[in-house]
């Protein structure tokens, strides 16, 4: 099982990003909310993937959905 790692938000793929969430490791993403700096983990326990935020956790059955979330609040590299 891997550690916790920090990336900045757009560093990376979604697929890069659920890899590294299969592989046991925790992120930690540095992002700008409305022109804040916030930090998002994310993380996966085998079964489930969380997106943890400083006011919401988001839970996910699948990569699919974690992988809209990470879309959708622009953690992820665009293709």
């Amino acid at each position: 099982m891997g550690g916790s790692i920090t990336v900045k938000s757009g560093e990376y793929t979604a697929e890069d990003l659920l890899e590294r969430l299969r592989d046991g490791q925790r992120l930690v993403v540095q992002t700008e909310v409305l022109g804040n700096s916030e930090e998002m983990t994310l993380r996966y326990d085998g079964e489930t993937y969380y997106c943890d935020t400083p006011t919401r956790l988001h839970k996910h059955d699948t990569a699919e959905e974690m992988r809209q979330c990470m879309e959708h609040y622009g953690y992820v590299m665009r293709d």
